[in-house]
């Protein structure tokens, strides 16, 4: 990492050129990557990225840059030329470094290393290996791993100065099975704040077997019927419908360009009475979880809804300038080529009173969208258009038989209103979210929620 004396000197060049704020974040990532098909290894990487990131914010102006080559006459170069791009005002002194303390909330014992980047091949190797001798109707396996071990230090003219080392793994597996016809597939992920540690207690051959189970139901199931129902939404990932249709509208840029369907909506019921939502970057080894944001601010636990009525965006410290309101501690980015913006980390519906069983007992036709995956959002009005990967059609307060093609369509800001009943069972499922500034790691939440009515495509 950079001394710290060269990174005083910097910050106060910067400071006699008048910029109201600048920061440098420093980061070096060692990162390892692993890609199995069918059992086989076919990919083994590994690497180490290393950077400066500089952010000058004069008024409402932000001007960014970023570089490998950390010399002190290169950095001060950068500083220069960002400070020649908008007119200098008043002088300012530069005041004495603050050390951020904070308590470690992600305990690691194994570090990642060449033994462990083995064990993680044998793991992918167990789950690619299950998964094929569950049916032979499942015909193709992979899986892919990855683990990075992230040094950074935020500095800022504020005084700010902070460091740490962040630990990140996660393992996707998927099973494609296949009739001769047709294909579907069945993807299961594990991720976490943690070293290798993590998958002491995996149980690779459950992964396997899970996976295969899922796409070989899915492959026999009849096409999901069209029109409009009352849906089950799974928990776990089930909760990216939340993050994507209303959990971007609820981060401040998006707010502060007018491009949220939630904007001015502070203190204002925008959910069902038993929606509760929360932001929290201080779960313990949580995938989406830090220490410190990316501006060196502690991560915090943000009450987004409460019983229905909004009652926080997630704020980075430039929105926050706009909006006049302190950072919540969700400046996030990918790594120092990116300036940090606000961005979800562990995003989630709270755990209501309602039994699954009671949920399927309410419905007398509809779908349990047992698993959801990816989609498109118009974060602005709200809409959004989700597939869902294993689903069951509902009739008479039972679940029936399984059904494919289904996608869930709608509108976030009416879906928070017609959520109905909300399950005890809150789980997370790790996930990577790309925005401006770049893909960063997410968990999304919720227990099993019942929607009164949603408009359910489908192929017949």
């Amino acid at each position: 990492m950079l001394d710290k004396n060269v990174i005083y000197d910097i910050l106060g060049v910067a400071a006699l050129k008048d910029s109201d704020f600048v920061e440098i974040f420093v980061e070096e990532n060692r990162h390892n990557n692993l890609v199995a098909v069918n059992g086989t290894i076919e990919k083994a990487q590994s690497g180490i990225d290393y950077g400066v990131g500089i952010r000058i914010i004069r008024g409402l102006d932000s001007l960014f840059a970023c570089t490998n080559d950390v010399s002190k006459g290169n950095l001060v170069k950068i500083v220069n030329e960002l400070n020649c791009i908008s007119e200098n005002k008043n002088k300012k002194s530069l005041p004495g470094f603050k050390i951020l303390n904070f308590d470690g909330l992600h305990p690691v014992k194994t570090h990642f290393s060449h033994l462990t980047k083995k064990r993680a091949g044998n793991l992918l190797k167990e789950c690619c290996l299950s998964a094929l001798e569950y049916s032979p109707i499942v015909r193709e396996v992979s899986g892919s791993y990855i683990d990075s071990t992230q040094n950074i230090l935020v500095a800022n003219t504020e005084g700010v100065w902070a460091e740490d080392t962040r630990f990140k793994t996660r393992m996707l597996f998927m099973a494609v099975a296949s009739n001769g016809i047709e294909k579907q597939s069945s993807v299961m992920r594990n991720g976490a704040h943690a070293g290798f540690d993590f998958y002491d207690n995996l149980d690779a051959k459950r992964i396997g077997v899970s996976a295969a189970k899922s796409a070989i139901t899915v492959l026999g199931a009849d096409a999901c019927p069209r029109g409009k129902m009352p849906v089950i939404v799974g928990n776990g990932f089930g909760g990216v419908v939340f993050h994507e249709a209303c959990g971007h509208g609820l981060e401040a840029t998006s707010v502060v360009n007018n491009a949220s369907a939630f904007s001015g909506l502070i203190d204002e019921e925008i959910a069902s009475k038993k929606i509760t939502a929360i932001d929290d970057g201080t779960i313990t080894n949580a995938w989406g979880a830090t220490n410190i944001d990316d501006e060196g601010e502690v991560t915090k636990k943000t009450l987004l809804i409460e019983n229905g009525v909004l009652r926080s965006y997630m704020v980075d410290k430039f929105c926050g300038l706009y909006m006049k309101k302190k950072s919540t501690g969700s400046g996030r980015r990918e790594s120092y080529r990116f300036p940090p913006t606000s961005r979800m980390t562990n995003t989630y519906i709270a755990a209501g009173n309602d039994k699954f069983s009671d949920m399927v007992a309410a419905v007398d036709y509809g779908l349990f969208a047992k698993k959801v995956e990816g989609g498109s959002v118009d974060v602005s009005t709200g809409m959004f258009n989700f597939a869902v990967s294993e689903a069951y059609m509902i009739r008479n307060g039972r679940i029936a038989e399984p059904v494919k093609g289904a996608t869930l369509i709608g509108n976030g800001c009416k879906v928070l209103k017609d959520i109905e009943m909300v399950g005890t069972q809150l789980e997370f499922d790790s996930g990577l979210c790309g925005a401006s500034s770049g893909t960063v790691a997410v968990n999304c939440g919720q227990p099993h929620i019942l929607i009164k009515e949603l408009l359910v495509g489908g192929v017949k």
